[in-house]
């Protein structure tokens, strides 16, 4: 079975930084396309950053250049760095994988971590 556990979120002010993780069990880290998701109340989940096997990253316009995705494929993690925080980067973080098998597609979520960016 497939296992994404998101920790790392928490209270911040505008400006500090923090590292949310993601622990997987079931797949590898190396050989999926790991992604990360944000959603804040009243809004649609929003795809922040993702990362393929390849070692590619891509970022959405509104967090490029203040965060990072990376993976460690020792410990089995994919990491988020957020950096510079602003307030309306406040949401549920989401770490987020998918697989295809034959015809079906399967999406695997993790519970979500909470980041709250306020003074």
């Amino acid at each position: 079975q497939v296992q994404l556990v998101e920790s790392g979120g928490g209270l911040v002010q505008p400006g500090r930084s923090l590292r949310l993780s993601c622990a997987v069990s079931g797949i590898s880290v190396g050989v999926n396309s790991m992604d990360w998701y944000r959603q804040a109340p009243g809004n649609q989940r929003e795809l922040v950053a993702a990362i393929t096997s390849g070692g590619s990253a891509n970022y959405a316009d509104s967090v490029k250049g203040r965060f990072t995705i990376s993976r460690d494929n020792v410990k089995n993690t994919v990491n988020l760095e957020l950096d510079s925080l602003k307030p309306e980067d406040t949401a549920v973080y989401y770490c987020h994988t998918w697989q295809v098998t034959g015809l079906r597609r399967y999406d695997y979520w993790g519970q979500g971590t909470q980041v709250t960016v306020s003074s």
